[in-house]
């Protein structure tokens, strides 16, 4: 009889644990996808640039671990929450305790193992599609990535299980040490604030120094280097918690006292709506904006080399196209090359282990360099100037071997090179060979055509066949660099993604398991007359700051942050418009979603 009594309250509330189960799917999906790559050990020492990546991914391994078991205690409990009062009204008709705790146990763990099966193989699925577009649209090259990773599903199975089986039996606990009428009005209970002035102020302004500081240890990271890192991530995370344990309750006072705006609507409404429960959420907003800070990063660093890459490669070669010996499938092709900036043509003679070139052609059109510009003892990354070299100094240079290597082939580079004038020239015995090369404004618009041409000079020159790396031009040093990064840029899309929707469904559950205590506040102001319009608005601004307040803090930490990459990036601050357009929009979706699922269990439908 009680299970059947059981299954009658699911199927009346069939909608709300369609939303609990489809994220804790998606709980497991998400977590599964970065397992399968964190624990992947040849993946991740095979596609990142950095020696402490297997570390990194530990350090996140663990981080995620933690938010997963934040999102099960939140799902946790939005599941009691829909269930306690149920669960008293069986007490209430006679039902015994130990009864009610196995139902309640096995509810858990049955919802819980169902999920962790479920996401598992979506998170296979989702791994494999997510794995093929971001390779697809990086250009990314990917070594010892499977989509399906045994370990990664062991694990996610082992640790999603035992979280269920832990919930279940603090369920259990809880329903045994909890009086019949508190299961029954329990959603009733205020949470009461102590408001202290000094120490709000106190934490206040122990918030800011501490972030402050930790700011100042992420611009200062050529000086500080890990302590400082170590440091930064301390007093951050700190700090964050003080500012929202404190700033967020005076914000809210402060905002009572304007009569322009609490007589607006139904905005006094929604600020006693927030000030009910404010102290519940300091810790999940102090935890969504470094998770948001995070997971934008991520994305940020991710999306950034795949700009840094071409830039990058700009610094091997003067000329992004060194076409020698082209022939007229590779001249037909250059033709279509766009933003073309220096485009020129050398001819060469081979006499034994001697190349001849024309003064002249280097006097009409000038050799390009690349000039270094000296270290000044910090950790930064600089591009090289590109000059043109003067007939004086490529006569004094030439000898050397190096200067016009960019202009040769492998076979070419142990000969000696000689200008010579245009009449001596023409005297010379031998074939005459042509070199023409091409310098663009924009290598990444023009990059197919580029590799395209990088193609059909190695296959019209032998010695380029047994050493394709050897190639001058752009195109080798870009498949370089795009070996050694796109992994690391691989790895930073995949872990915003994950962070972004688990930190994002963390704070869902959270909102979402308040929405039994409101349903009466909100039933009540409909029987008023409250049009429905302004009980919709008033729901939309309260998850509205719920929402934005961890976003905007959680942006000023990655402007901060990207200082710590101005080391290993040219400039991590470019097209920031992009990954920030790319996660709000993500993040708004989720705001919507929850808005939605919040009025639909709070607002009643009118006949």
């Amino acid at each position: 009889m009680l299970w059947k009594l059981s299954l009658t309250g699911i199927k009346g509330r069939f909608k709300d644990y369609f939303v609990l189960f489809s994220g804790l799917i998606m709980a497991s999906a998400i977590f599964y996808m970065f397992e399968a790559m964190a624990m992947n050990k040849d993946f991740v020492s095979g596609n990142s640039p950095v020696g402490m990546a297997a570390i990194i991914f530990q350090i996140g391994s663990v981080l995620l671990g933690m938010i997963a078991l934040v999102y099960v205690m939140y799902a946790n409990s939005f599941l009691m929450t829909m269930r306690r009062r149920d669960y008293g009204m069986f007490m209430m008709l006679g039902a015994k305790g130990r009864k009610i705790a196995q139902l309640i146990a096995t509810e858990t763990i049955v919802i819980g193992t169902l999920a962790t099966l479920v996401g598992t193989v979506l998170g296979v699925g989702l791994t494999q599609v997510v794995s093929q577009f971001l390779i697809k649209r990086l250009d990314a090259v990917v070594t010892h990535f499977s989509p399906l990773y045994w370990p990664a599903v062991l694990v996610t199975l082992v640790f999603f299980i035992v979280l269920f089986i832990i919930a279940a039996v603090v369920n259990q606990f809880q329903l045994l040490k909890t009086p019949v009428l508190r299961l029954l009005h329990d959603d009733q209970q205020p949470n009461r604030v102590r408001n202290n002035p000094w120490w709000t102020a106190i934490q206040i302004i122990l918030g800011l120094s501490f972030i402050a500081i930790g700011y100042l240890m992420m611009i200062k990271f050529a000086s500080f280097l890990l302590p400082g890192l170590v440091v930064a991530l301390f007093t951050i995370t700190s700090g964050t918690y003080m500012l929202f344990n404190a700033f967020f309750g005076w914000l809210i006072k402060m905002l009572k006292k304007s009569s322009w705006l609490t007589n607006r609507g139904l905005n006094n409404f929604t600020l006693a709506q927030l000030g009910f429960r404010i102290k519940d959420y300091t810790r999940i907003l102090a935890l969504v904006a470094m998770l948001f800070a995070l997971a934008l990063g991520s994305i940020t660093v991710g999306i950034g080399y795949q700009s840094e890459i071409p830039k990058m490669a700009s610094a091997t070669s003067a000329y992004d196209v060194v076409l020698n010996q082209p022939t007229k499938a590779a001249q037909k092709k250059a033709a279509q090359l766009t933003g073309i900036e220096v485009q020129a043509t050398y001819h060469t003679k081979e006499i034994g282990q001697t190349i001849y070139y024309q003064q002249a052609e280097f006097v009409e059109e000038p050799l390009l360099k690349q000039v270094y510009s000296k270290s000044n003892g910090g950790l930064s990354m600089k591009l090289p100037k590109t000059e043109e070299m003067s007939i004086a100094e490529l006569t004094k240079q030439i000898g050397d071997g190096y200067t016009v290597r960019s202009l040769q082939v492998p076979d070419q580079f142990a000969k000696q090179a000689k200008l010579v004038s245009e009449t001596t020239f023409d005297q010379l015995q031998g074939t005459t060979k042509t070199v023409q090369v091409y310098r663009v404004a924009d290598f990444a618009a023009n990059l197919p055509l580029i590799k395209q041409l990088d193609r059909l000079q190695i296959a019209a020159n032998p010695s380029l066949q047994k050493n394709p790396e050897l190639n001058s031009g752009k195109y080798a040093g870009y498949t370089m660099l795009n070996g050694l990064f796109s992994g690391f840029e691989f790895m930073g899309f995949f872990l915003g993604i994950a962070f972004l929707a688990m930190l994002a469904s963390c704070l869902m559950f959270k909102i979402l398991s308040g929405a039994a205590s409101d349903v009466k506040r909100y039933t009540m102001l409909d029987k008023i007359g409250t049009r429905q319009g302004l009980l919709r608005q008033s729901i939309a601004k309260e998850i509205g700051v719920l929402f934005l307040l961890p976003g905007i803090v959680g942006v000023i930490h990655v402007l901060f942050g990207l200082q710590l990459f101005k080391t290993i990036m040219l400039d991590p601050y470019h097209n920031l418009w992009l990954p920030f357009g790319i996660f709000i929009v993500l993040y708004g979706l989720y705001y919507v979603l929850t808005t939605w699922l919040y009025q639909g269990i709070v607002l009643k439908k009118r006949d």
